[in-house]
């Protein structure tokens, strides 16, 4: 490396020399390329400094200035650093290490002490290679260098990402700019029910059957505003080959931005989710199971004063319906078509004749009405799920399914409930040994099946009922 070339010295022409030409894109102030080289040093993130085969500085870049205080002006021309950059007593040492590269392969790594120019030490981490001649022999080196902390910050964001995305027990995917994953962890790639790779690069729609738009919103979101303050509870469904699976995740979401641009430039969003389906499920029939137990509470209270049976009947019916179905209707067996010991034999449910006692008013809200003083039988047709409960006296659920909304409002029609009734719970009410007639809760399209829980909970409101009704029926053959 010559002194012509050196970071912070200036090329002058003698009076007699003329000024070489510049042409093409080199530009009017590009000396042979010295400037531009000038330029592409001072712009290094690193440090770096360069030496000839004597070891004499011949470059020096701002961010070795900015770090040790030292200008390229006080720099360059320097024989190593003995005396202003290295302790005397450490500088041979130094020294040695440092032209060492110059016939060693490969880059050498290593760590000393640098003075500042105010006096203070700073701990550096180096990196130095050879730089060879025309001739392949060692003309000089460089050698780049960082302070050990901000080396060691580095490597612990590489080696905290690389733990992510390898050892982490929570899901990890990084979302470019749009909405397409670009890296999976393994704990991510499970739960989406993919392949780290297989998920790459594909919409997020592909992935996903419930809960795409909400998933979605977030992230678009957090790339224009920044991550919110607190993490959310995305409830998705995942396609998998064993079909779609419904799941809680909690989710995080970080944005991603250039460190290298002026302005922050959103790179993407890193995604962190970890799978709390169990937990939110026992939460929620914890929550469920204690709103239907103070249903039930405050339906025997409101109950009790109730001088007519028939009405405490319905008012267990007005309670049971809040947050479970949309219509109920209570069915009585007629007097006659029940045996005596209250068992119905397989079979011969169709001859059983069912009396509506109460019903929800059909097209508003408002208390259950008693109906059914004419004694005419309802008319449901053999195999209707009313007559089944009867006929095994045990809870039946029935379902339109997955149809359209003129095909399910047939099946309702057909079965004698409301147009908008698309589920179905009968429950059997018993009382002394007894079948006394049946209770239908009814929901509409906005509500899934019911389930066993729900069952089990029609169930319980079904021997409250029956216990009002046989009151009832007692008391009106007492005044007959």
């Amino acid at each position: 490396m010559s002194a012509s070339r050196r970071s912070g010295a200036t090329d002058e022409l003698g009076p007699d020399e003329p000024e070489p030409e510049r042409d093409g894109p080199r530009g009017s102030d590009m000396h042979d390329g010295s400037d531009l080289l000038a330029a592409l040093l001072d712009g290094m993130d690193a440090a770096l400094c360069a030496f000839d085969a004597d070891g004499v500085v011949t470059h020096w870049n701002r961010e070795a200035e900015r770090i040790l205080g030292w200008t390229a002006a006080e720099a360059v021309g320097r024989h190593g650093f003995a005396g202003w950059a290295v302790r005397s007593a450490d500088a041979e040492e130094v020294e040695g290490r440092l032209m060492s590269a110059m016939h060693a392969p490969g880059r050498q790594v290593h760590e000393f002490a640098l003075l500042t120019k105010d006096g203070g030490r700073v701990l550096v981490r180096t990196q130095s290679a050879a730089v060879h001649g025309p001739d392949g022999k060692p003309a000089g080196l460089y050698c780049a260098f960082s302070e050990v902390h901000a080396q060691i910050d580095l490597e612990r964001s590489i080696a905290l990402s690389e733990a992510l995305f390898e050892d982490a027990f929570w899901g990890v995917v990084l979302v470019d700019a749009d909405l397409r994953p670009a890296v999976v962890n393994d704990y991510a790639a499970q739960a989406l029910g993919t392949g780290r790779t297989a998920a790459l690069g594909r919409p997020l729609g592909e992935l996903l059957t419930q809960g795409l738009e909400e998933l979605e919103s977030a992230l678009t979101h957090v790339l224009a505003e920044g991550a919110p303050p607190a993490p959310a509870e995305l409830w998705v469904g995942v396609r998998t080959p064993e079909g779609d699976r419904r799941r809680c995740w909690r989710s995080g979401f970080v944005r991603l931005a250039s460190p290298l641009a002026e302005e922050p430039v959103p790179l993407g969003v890193a995604w962190l989710f970890a799978d709390v389906t169990e937990a939110k499920q026992g939460e929620q029939e914890a929550a469920l199971l204690r709103f239907r137990s103070n249903q039930l509470h405050r339906a025997a209270h409101a109950a009790a004063e109730c001088e007519d049976p028939a009405e405490a009947a319905t008012v267990h019916l007005d309670f049971a319906l809040a947050g479970f179905a949309d219509h109920a209707l209570i069915d009585r067996v007629t007097d006659g078509t029940a045996p005596a010991d209250g068992v119905i034999a397989a079979g011969t449910a169709a001859r059983v004749r069912l009396v509506r006692v109460a019903a929800t008013p059909s097209g508003g809200l408002g208390p259950s009405l008693l109906t059914g003083r004419a004694g005419l039988p309802v008319r449901y047709g053999t195999g209707h799920p009313a007559l089944q409960c009867v006929e095994r006296a045990g809870s039946v659920r029935a379902s339109a399914g997955a149809v359209p909304a003129d095909r399910a409002r047939e099946w309702a029609e057909a079965r004698q409930w409301p147009g908008d009734a698309v589920h179905a719970l009968c429950a059997v009410l018993r009382s002394r040994g007894r079948t006394l007639g049946v209770v239908t809760f009814l929901r509409g399209p906005a509500r899934t099946p019911f389930e066993r829980a729900d069952a089990t909970y029609a169930e319980d409101v079904a021997t409250r009922i029956a216990t009002s009704l046989d009151l009832a029926l007692l008391l009106h053959n007492d005044h007959t």
